[in-house]
């Protein structure tokens, strides 16, 4: 058995881990690259594999960098199955279409205004392309136990987002664990990350291996945000995965109302995307500690703009109020038009609760630039900056470290780290090499590991 690492090394996107028996190949996700351009670049290069001869896709879970690379390889002619989580199915319905949509309206756009040097510059693949690949998806349950080949596999939960999966492949003798991403022990709305079985080989994200979540109550950084923002009479932006992440905000706003902390100011979901998540987060009840009375809660306290004439309708609505809206990283979505109109005001507050991967807008944001460039062209940045960390669906490093002392690895047992920009891949290797005796290293781009 070997294992070819495509993506998802030395970088947080583009996950991609290509596992070969005698008889079997699968692909175990296959996310977009994001944030730098040479990484992005990566996403027009072909996969060095024969995707005539790949058995099948197994997907941890349904963000992008995970993801967001199969309609791609739908596109170059791949028919094999794409086995998931049926939450994850659900998500993906949504996430692969408006990925598709998005690079459609960049395409137009560049071409438009002449901004690519690219005479007509194409997506990576289309909406129509990315809602044919769904006809690609199997979709199992937790525990269910599947056979592609010779390769025997089974998802069970690992927190982060509604589906989220590890990945427990056993062949020729060996049992594999692919962590997917790991969630957290008291995350705002999930339920915990479960431990892992015994494993010959593990491997595992590494997104916050380098860093130890805020203590602080993320409810309370919130409230005194948003108190602030509505005592300066501004407006609150607050770009936001769509999956997860729009989730908890709208449940830690609605419950600041309800216990009278915070104003009760208007809120606005600007995202057609993650409205629809909303709706199978209440619909998958039984994965996040929601009870039903607190998802209708959660939707009914906020006003959905489903419309582009709802969007721009915002424009005229009185302040103070709060937009949350996407991307997550501001690298797209209806989020970069309400930067473009409001960045500029010193009454703008930008909120990020989540990671930004280098290269991305939001992290150049982060980092105090004083102009952010927008579709060509660059809007100054007056608007205060500030970031939440407590609201991140990762594990990091110590709630890592206890994941593993839960799970019933030996503790010599073998583990790749994958996921995680430089920084934090190197900062859990010497993390576990001081304080354990897991045998730990990090995994290189293209790198290719016997058993």
């Amino acid at each position: 058995m070997r294992i070819t690492f495509l993506g998802g090394t030395e970088t947080v996107t583009g996950s991609k881990f290509l596992l070969e028996t005698e008889r079997s190949k699968v692909l175990i996700d296959c996310g977009l690259y994001q944030g730098y351009k040479w990484l992005r670049e990566r996403n027009w290069q072909s996969l060095p594999l024969d995707i005539d001869k790949l058995d099948a896709v197994l997907l941890t879970h349904a963000h992008l960098d995970h993801s967001g690379y199969i309609p791609a390889l739908y596109k170059q002619g791949y028919r094999g199955p794409v086995i998931t989580h049926h939450a994850t199915k659900d998500l993906c319905q949504i996430l692969l279409a408006d990925s598709g949509h998005i690079q459609e309206e960049d395409a137009k756009y560049y071409s438009k205004h002449k901004l690519s040097k690219h005479e007509h510059p194409e997506p990576l693949y289309d909406r129509q392309t990315a809602e044919a690949s769904m006809a690609l998806f199997q979709s199992i349950d937790f525990d269910e136990q599947v056979e592609v080949g010779d390769i025997r596999f089974y998802l069970q939960p690992a927190g982060h987002i509604l589906g989220a999966a590890s990945i427990i492949i056993e062949a020729e003798g060996k049992r594999i664990g692919f962590s997917g991403d790991v969630g957290r022990f008291d995350d705002v709305l999930m339920k915990p990350p479960r431990p892992l079985p015994e494993l010959d080989l593990l491997l595992m994200e590494s997104t916050y291996g380098n860093r130890q979540h805020d203590p602080q109550d993320a409810a309370q950084q919130l409230a005194a945000v948003v108190n602030r923002v509505a005592k300066n009479g501004g407006v609150l932006l607050v770009p936001a995965f769509a999956v997860g992440r729009a989730q908890a905000l709208q449940h830690l706003l609605a419950s600041l109302m309800e216990q009278e902390a915070i104003p009760r100011l208007p809120i606005y979901l600007d995202s057609p995307m993650a409205i629809r998540v909303s709706d199978i987060f209440c619909h998958h009840s039984e994965q996040h500690r929601l009870s039903n009375e607190q998802c209708h809660r959660m939707c009914d306290q906020v006003t959905y703009t489903r419309t582009v004439d709802e969007s721009k309708a915002l424009a005229g609505q009185a302040f103070p109020h709060v937009i949350i809206a996407g991307s997550g990283m501001a690298t797209g979505g209806r989020i970069l038009h309400h930067f473009k109109r409001l960045l500029s005001d010193i009454r703008t507050t930008v909120l990020f609760t989540g990671y930004q991967a280098g290269g991305t807008r939001g992290a150049k944001m982060l980092e105090g630039v004083g102009a952010v460039k927008i579709h060509g062209s660059w809007i100054p940045l007056r608007a205060d900056v500030e970031v939440i960390s407590g609201l991140s669906g990762h594990a990091d490093y110590l709630e890592l470290t206890e994941w593993l002392r839960q799970s019933k690895l030996a503790s010599t047992t073998p583990i790749k780290l994958i996921h995680g920009d430089p920084e934090a891949l190197e900062g859990l290797r010497v993390h576990f090499q001081e304080q354990t005796h897991y045998k730990v290293d990090v995994a290189g781009y293209r790198d290719i590991l016997h058993l």
